[in-house]
């Protein structure tokens, strides 16, 4: 049978996103079909607590796990998927290089398929406990690694879009579990949760018959002295042959970079104490804490905070009912869901840089207006000293708590615009070969831990510091537009190689007056020098690509006691 059924090009572009959408909208719905932690802990009232869906406020799951009126405890069999998902990246750090990618997303779907059917035939809350963490490990080393398998295998031009339809589609998981929980929740027994739980599976079973005929990363393979396999797959990924003027390019590319890498080393402990090679190296640290710093600044954007405290607001201020309110929540999502389609054209046409100071810009408007009309809102005796007819303190209190509605609804535009995929495509981008797969581990890691810290604050806060608490995220959110724009470089229209050349050649943490670093388009140097190699290759014989680095660069003129970095520097 031939490779992959077959298919070449972009049919087998599309298949390998498939399979790490899935993945992502697996990630979405194993989210949102649980429940949201931080309402279990907000909203003490389990009448509240329902307007929110998630199976964990089911009265037959409350009832069969023994978990009625224990608040504590609900919040605490949530919150553990999230540590589980942390310690799932931490794994991704230590075996993902080794696995490879795909081997790598399906360790985690098998461990997320146990994970499943423990939670799915629970009668116990311990049973639930370690379904949950098993559950969130497997789903950690799956969300630290299916975006860089999609980034490895893509074209420049496709690169940020893929990525970014695969979060939109985390956010359709996160949808589709609202409507399945708020269709179940009409019905009686063990089915009202059990299902919900099981529907997952279908996109477990999407995974298993997709991941193992698809393509491994051509640059993984190149790295692990495969070169002959990774050419071949960039050739199929390509549509063309290994003898491609433009094959040989690319795989020259690949090759350099791995060999500079190899040369210029710096162990994890040597990272840690902040020593790097002669002359900058590679600028892994950097490089590293860039990516880290997309996910935590996603988190510190208060996504969170809105999701738990919309339905207080429509429940509890303007008075919706608790079936309206969940109604309300699920339509919230869709909404979300599409002005996310806005960030597919332009995460390559304005960029990464752009989209992210933009968001953020607008995210801490909407956070202004909501610190505004919630300091309203819970204002005593509001109105009391304007006397309009038929207008009391509790109608103005009510009107100006669904005007901040309108803010939470636009904060998630402005948000699924700019800060729902790029800051899970950057990790992807900005770190070496060899550091890719951990760097976007520590991000994923990072985006959990955030997120953690972030739910267990908010109740807090809320309770302590009431309308002052959103004073923080207009904050962080303002202070976003200058990081980004100071210190991270643009990454959209380039080649994974032309970062890792950028970072050798550019060691200067401030970016923003290098107009190579932050340009939305692919610097004309690079384009250059690309078409120059291409011009140099093209008259290479089929059969050059053979394993190793050295058979490469051979037909070029690389000497037998020349090294690739040498040979490359050269010429």
């Amino acid at each position: 049978m031939r490779p992959y059924f077959g298919l070449k090009g972009g049919w087998l572009t599309f298949w390998v996103s498939v399979a790490c959408s899935t993945d992502m909208t697996l990630f979405g719905y194993d989210q949102g079909v649980f429940g949201t932690y931080g309402s279990s802990r907000i909203l003490l009232k389990l009448e509240l607590m329902r307007s929110l869906g998630g199976v964990i406020v089911t009265p037959d799951f409350l009832d069969t796990l023994g978990l009625n009126g224990k608040t504590g405890l609900i919040g605490t069999v949530t919150a553990l998927y999230d540590i589980g998902c942390f310690f799932g990246a931490i794994t991704a750090v230590a075996i993902g290089e080794k696995l490879g990618r795909r081997n790598s997303i399906l360790v985690g779907t098998t461990i997320m398929t146990i994970g499943a059917i423990i939670q799915i035939a629970s009668y116990s809350v311990a049973q639930m406990i370690v379904g949950r963490i098993v559950a969130g490990i497997g789903n950690g080393i799956n969300t630290s690694t299916a975006p860089v398998w999609q980034a490895e295998t893509s074209k420049a031009a496709w690169r940020g879009k893929l990525v970014v339809i695969e979060m939109i589609l985390n956010i359709a998981g996160f949808s589709l579990s609202n409507w399945v929980t708020y269709g179940f929740s009409f019905t009686k027994g063990p089915v009202s949760w059990r299902f919900p739980l099981a529907f997952q599976l279908i996109f477990m079973i999407i995974l298993f018959s997709t991941v193992p005929w698809l393509p491994e990363s051509p640059r993984w393979l190149i790295a692990h002295d495969r070169g002959e396999e990774g050419a071949q797959i960039i050739a199929d990924l390509e549509a063309t042959t290994t003898d491609d003027a433009w094959v040989i390019t690319e795989c020259k590319e690949i090759h350099y970079a791995v060999e500079y890498e190899r040369e210029n080393h710096v162990g994890w402990w040597d990272l840690l104490r902040g020593k790097n090679t002669a002359g900058g190296g590679t600028c892994a640290i950097r490089r590293l804490i860039l990516g880290m710093g997309t996910q935590a600044m996603q988190q510190l954007s208060g996504i969170n905070v809105t999701s738990y405290y919309l339905p207080t607001v429509l429940i509890e201020s303007v008075g919706l009912s608790n079936t309206l309110a969940r109604l309300l929540a699920a339509c919230n999502s869709v909404s979300y869901l599409l002005f996310s389609l806005i960030g597919i054209p332009n995460v390559e046409r304005w960029g990464r840089r752009k989209l992210m100071m933009w968001a953020a810009a607008g995210q801490a408007f909407c956070y202004l207006i909501i610190t505004i009309c919630i300091r309203y809102n819970e204002k005593p005796g509001y109105g009391g000293t304007v006397n309009l007819p038929g207008l009391d303190v509790t109608d103005k209190q009510k009107k100006v708590a669904t005007a901040s509605i309108a803010f939470f609804f636009l904060y998630y535009v402005f948000f699924g615009i700019g800060w729902q995929g790029v800051p899970w495509l950057y990790p992807t981008e900005i770190n070496s070969l060899h550091l890719r797969t951990k760097g976007a581990a520590l991000g994923t890691a990072t985006n959990w831990i955030f997120n953690f810290m972030v739910v267990e604050i908010t109740p807090i806060g809320i309770e302590n510091l009431q309308w002052r608490f959103y004073i923080i995220w207009v904050i962080f959110n303002a202070s976003f537009v200058p990081t980004v724009y100071f210190f991270y470089p643009e990454t959209a229209d380039r080649s994974l190689e032309d970062l890792d050349r950028l970072f050798r050649e550019n060691h200067d943490i401030f970016v923003f007056k290098d107009k190579a670093a932050i340009s939305s388009k692919r610097p004309q140097e690079f384009v250059a020098n690309e078409q120059e190699a291409v011009r140099r290759n093209s008259s290479v014989a089929a059969g050059v690509l053979r394993r190793g680095s050295r058979a490469i660069f051979a037909k070029d003129g690389m000497d037998d006691d020349e090294s690739p970095v040498e040979y490359h520097e050269k010429v």
